[in-house]
Formats: structure tokens, C-alpha cells, sequence
């Protein structure tokens, strides 16, 4: 088994645990948190590719072709050029910006030889990409302001040791008037203005420049400068990305690879991208306790797509969380939780989110059960000799059946919880507990656990109430 199997199934036993505990959860975090500096050279390129494209939205011509293009190079002795190409055109980033940074330190950890291009060239410019106008000129010293700010925030999620840097102004700003004349001779009008976004623009009759429509040029004669096997992007990327691949077959060079990234939804659930402009993002310069809590500010069914941009998750373990929610074994607010954690882990370190835990759940999490006037009851004095799995399905009508009251216990979902004078604890019950009677198993397992007070049987998200004791 590789290094990345071994971790995923120890990651996998401590998610079929009880993730509202917060000793269960660091461990959780600890284990996915130090893969993210896991040699992942043990992978095939069959097995690179496709954890690759696990998180692409697309892999053009597609994962078959980058496997091939791996092992044809791992044949000749090095590994894949890949480039992200990063243009400084603002000091403070969001977590949308580190999608494509995990994806390039993955990369970067199976070996490959990973490059930061800065833009400083085309950043004057402006990526015209999905923008409306064009975007205000910068100087030398924005760029540099920028950049600075840029490294800073993203070092959290990439190896900067292991990562070369160029800058674009390298080649482009020698680039002469005939080269380019040449050049722009065999880039059909046509195929730069496919673009819906510079079609929008001049339907609306907002202004195009010249220099927007050279952009996709400029972008793709890095590719040809740094001879790339694959460039990475955001999918609002692809079109400059494949003006890429035609400019390096033009100069008879091996078209690269281009993956895309997905545009991640912003915090407000409207659908609408992660922006600073829509104020929907979390910073990547903010403290670790705003970070967690503009995570559990997102709707439920954000969770899917922020673990899959953000956290080292593999598609199984993301699969086991999500169908424990499904199964009512798992509260989405606990996956949630868990998800914020992920993310301030990875930007600062375990103990920091555990801290961050802990003070969002003093703040809004732990409410008594004292308050809510409408759960229901059970009498243990008067309960006899029946066991817990038959008292839910039976009294309390929690489940349809004895084996599903089992069933939960078996997902660690059966659960007692006691609110004493020093706050609530955590029960989790045995699978064979469920079968014993509910007097006898409450008495031995408070006694074990030396606390006293109120006493709630908790079934996957079903309350009630236990008197009598």
C-alpha cells in the first residue's frame, strides 16, 4: 500500500468515530494535516492522474493523457514541468486563491518540477477573464506590494522552498514588434473573440482593448518559454490555457496538459463566486477564529465542495462523511465543524483549531437542553427490564425498529448526554449497550464516567429526556 493508502485508512477509522468529540476531531485533523506533507513519489501515474483529476474540472485531452505523459517522463529521468501562472493584481487573497496552490503542491510533492510564475508583465495588462471592464493599469510597486502579500498568504498550503519562481517580464517584455506581427499572423480574430466574455462586453457596448485581446497571447508564450507539460487554472482560465497548447505546437514544441480548477461558491450561498467585491470570502490574512466561523456560516450543502477544494480528504473518506449525514449517524453542524478545523489547520496548525473550536462552540453551540420544552421523556423507574434499541423504537418512536436503534449504536450515533454544573459530556454507547435496559446502562455508564445532572438519551439527532434514575 502507498504512503497516501496507508494514511486514508487510518483517516477512515477515526471518521466512523464520534466526530462530535473533540478528542476524536484532533486526532481526525493531526492525521489529514500532515498529509498535506506527504511524499506522494510511491504513486503510479495512473494513480497521480487520478488524484489529480479528483479535483480538476477538467484534464485536457484528458487523465489518460496525463498518466502517459508522467511515465513518459519518469522514463527519461524527471519528472512533469507544471505552472501555475499567478498575476499580483491585489494585496489581499482569499481562500479561493489556494485551490490551485493545493493542487500545485500536490503535484510538487509526486515529484514533479513545479513553477510560480509571477506576471509582473501581464499584470499591467490585466486577465480579462470574466470581468465586465477593464481592470485599472498597475505600477512596478503595486506589483511588488502585491506579490509580497500574495507569498505570504499562500504559504500555508505550498512548499516555496521547492518551487521556482520566474517572472514573465523575463521574455516579454524583450518581445519585439516583427515577433510579434509574426506571431499574431497565425492567431486567427476569430478564435480570440470565441470568448462569451469579450462577446457580453462589446453586445453591451462596454469597451475591448487591444491589450485584452493580447492577454491570451501572452499567457501562452509563457508556456512556450518555460516548455510546460501542464498548466494550471481556474476554469474561467480554460480558453487562455489552450491558446497555449496552439502556440507551443506552432513553435513545434509538445502541446502541455491543462487542468482546471473549480470557481468556488461563495460563503453566501447565492451561487455567486468567492469575491472581495461580493463580500463572501475568508480571508487568508484574517484570524483563525473568522476563518472558522465564516465556514459554519455556510449552508449545509456547501460542505461537499469546501472539503473537496481545501482538505487532503480523498473521494472515500468525503463519500464515508457525507453517507454517515445521509444515515442520520452523522449532524451536519459536527461535519461542519469538522471542515472549519480542516481549514484553520492547514493555514495555521492543529492546537489552533482545536482553540477555534472550542471558542465557537462556547459562543454558539452549547445551549441547554433545559431550555427546549418539548422533548419528550422516559421514566426508568418505570421502564422495567426493556433494552435502550427497543425503548426507541417502541416508547419513543425514534427509529422503525429495534435493529435501526443497533444499527446506530454500531455508527457511534446512540448516545447519553448529561448537563451537569460544569457543562455537557458525551456518551457515546456500545452497539451490545443498546440491547440492556436503560437504568441499568445509564447508572453504570455515569458512574464510569463520574459526572451527575440531567441525563438525555440522544439517537442520531432525536432528544429525549430520562427521569426516574
Amino acid at each position: 500500500m502507498t504512503r497516501l493508502g496507508d494514511s486514508v485508512a487510518r483517516a477512515s477509522e477515526l471518521l466512523a468515530q464520534d466526530l462530535s468529540s473533540d478528542s476524536a476531531v484532533e486526532r481526525l485533523l493531526t492525521e489529514t494535516r500532515a498529509r498535506r506533507y506527504l511524499d506522494l513519489t510511491d504513486l503510479s501515474p495512473r494513480e497521480q492522474a487520478e488524484l489529480i483529476a479528483s479535483r480538476a474540472v477538467e484534464v485536457l485531452p484528458g487523465p489518460e493523457k496525463l498518466a502517459a505523459r508522467i511515465e513518459e517522463r519518469a522514463a527519461s529521468g524527471r519528472g512533469l514541468s507544471v505552472k501555475l501562472g499567478v498575476d499580483p493584481t491585489a494585496q489581499d487573497m482569499h481562500l479561493g486563491h489556494a485551490v490551485p496552490v493545493i493542487i500545485l503542491s500536490r503535484l510538487q510533492r509526486m515529484g514533479h518540477d513545479v513553477t510560480l510564475l509571477i506576471g509582473d508583465f501581464t499584470a499591467k495588462i490585466g486577465d480579462p477573464s470574466g470581468r465586465t471592464a477593464e481592470r485599472p493599469p498597475l505600477t512596478d510597486e503595486d506589483i511588488r506590494r502585491n506579490l509580497a502579500g500574495y507569498r505570504d498568504q499562500v504559504r500555508p498550503f505550498v512548499d516555496f522552498d521547492r518551487i521556482s519562481f520566474r517572472e514573465n517580464s523575463e521574455w516579454l517584455a524583450p518581445y519585439t514588434f516583427p515577433e510579434l506581427l509574426t506571431l499574431m499572423a497565425q492567431v486567427p480574430v476569430s478564435q480570440l473573440l470565441q470568448r462569451e466574455d469579450f462577446r457580453n462586453r462589446l453586445a453591451a457596448g462596454s469597451g475591448l482593448t487591444m491589450s485584452e485581446l493580447l492577454y491570451p497571447i501572452a499567457q501562452a508564450l509563457d508556456s512556450v518559454a518555460l516548455e510546460c507539460d501542464v498548466e494550471l487554472g481556474g476554469a474561467d482560465q480554460l480558453l487562455n490555457l489552450q491558446m497555449g497548447r496552439r502556440l507551443m505546437e506552432l513553435r513545434g514544441q509538445q502541446p502541455q496538459l491543462v487542468i482546471t480548477m473549480p470557481l468556488i461558491e461563495g460563503t453566501d450561498g447565492t451561487g455567486a463566486k468567492m469575491s472581495k467585491s461580493k463580500g463572501n470570502y475568508v480571508g487568508l490574512s484574517t484570524t483563525a477564529e473568522d476563518v472558522f466561523g465564516k465556514i459554519m456560516s455556510v449552508p449545509d450543502r456547501l460542505i461537499e465542495p469546501y472539503l473537496k477544494a481545501w482538505t487532503e480528504w480523498s473521494d472515500q473518506e468525503v463519500g464515508q462523511a457525507l453517507a454517515r449525514v445521509s444515515g442520520g449517524s452523522l449532524h451536519p453542524m459536527d461535519l461542519k465543524k469538522v471542515l472549519a478545523g480542516e481549514v484553520v489547520a492547514a493555514m495555521f496548525d492543529v492546537p489552533t483549531a482545536m482553540k477555534a473550536r472550542a471558542g465557537f462552540t462556547a459562543q454558539f453551540s452549547k445551549k441547554s437542553f433545559a431550555d427546549v420544552d418539548t422533548l419528550p421523556t422516559l421514566d426508568a423507574a418505570e421502564l422495567g427490564g426493556e433494552g435502550i434499541a427497543g425503548l426507541l423504537a417502541r416508547e419513543l418512536e425514534f427509529v422503525p425498529s429495534a435493529s435501526a436503534a443497533r444499527r446506530l449504536a454500531k455508527q457511534n450515533a446512540l448516545r447519553l448526554v448529561v448537563e451537569a454544573a460544569d457543562g455537557q459530556h458525551t456518551i457515546v454507547l456500545a452497539e451490545g449497550e443498546a440491547l440492556r435496559p436503560l437504568a441499568e446502562v445509564v447508572r453504570e455508564k455515569l458512574a464510569e464516567a463520574g459526572v451527575g445532572g440531567t441525563v438525555y438519551l440522544k439517537a442520531g439527532r432525536k432528544i429525549a429526556e430520562i427521569r426516574g434514575l
